[in-house]
């Protein structure tokens, strides 16, 4: 396998410029960096993807005759990669310019998103049958004192399935 010379300089080339500027601290130097380093490593899988030979989906020779496809997978899937990071790098370099050169590119609070914010906290949870019939019973000190008054128990709290406050007979229906 021999590969071309003027290929493995370019190769080395771009590999040493590309790091040179990814180590500045300028994204759109970091951007140029980052491409020549994407473009170094395709030339990279390239010149070891060996030598050429017929295409593999026409099947016209042998197995030994025709060209490997994963090297052309792996640039393939190499070059939608850095594109997609140039993307976002370049999303970052507009967004970094904008607020260098913009002072008002500051999220501003709106008055009305407020109001309904302060409106939602002071709202209660509604509060159902079952959380009543879960919530513990409040006993106070005073009930034991006065038994029968009813002082210490608090009625609005009370479950759901609790016997009416003016049945004292325990059949179920309210005495008069």
């Amino acid at each position: 396998m021999t590969m071309p010379l003027v290929l493995v300089a370019a190769m080395v080339v771009l590999y040493a410029c590309g790091v040179y500027l990814m180590l500045d601290r300028t994204l759109t130097r970091v951007l140029l960096g980052f491409l020549m380093v994407g473009n170094a490593t395709n030339l990279l899988i390239f010149l070891m993807s060996g030598s050429f030979g017929v295409a593999p989906i026409v099947g016209n020779g042998s197995a030994e005759e025709m060209s490997d496809p994963l090297p052309q997978a792996f640039i393939l899937t190499a070059i939608v990669i850095t594109f997609g990071v140039s993307a976002f790098l370049l999303a970052l370099i507009y967004r970094s310019w904008r607020l260098a050169h913009d002072t008002d590119d500051t999220v501003q609070d709106d008055e009305a998103d407020l109001e309904i914010a302060a409106t939602e906290a002071l709202t209660t949870v509604e509060v159902t049958d079952e959380d009543l019939a879960e919530a513990p019973e409040f006993v106070d000190a005073d009930a034991d004192e006065h038994p029968g008054t009813g002082a210490g128990v608090d009625t609005d709290r009370a479950p759901a399935s609790a016997e009416p406050a003016g049945d004292t007979t325990g059949d179920g229906e309210a005495s008069r």
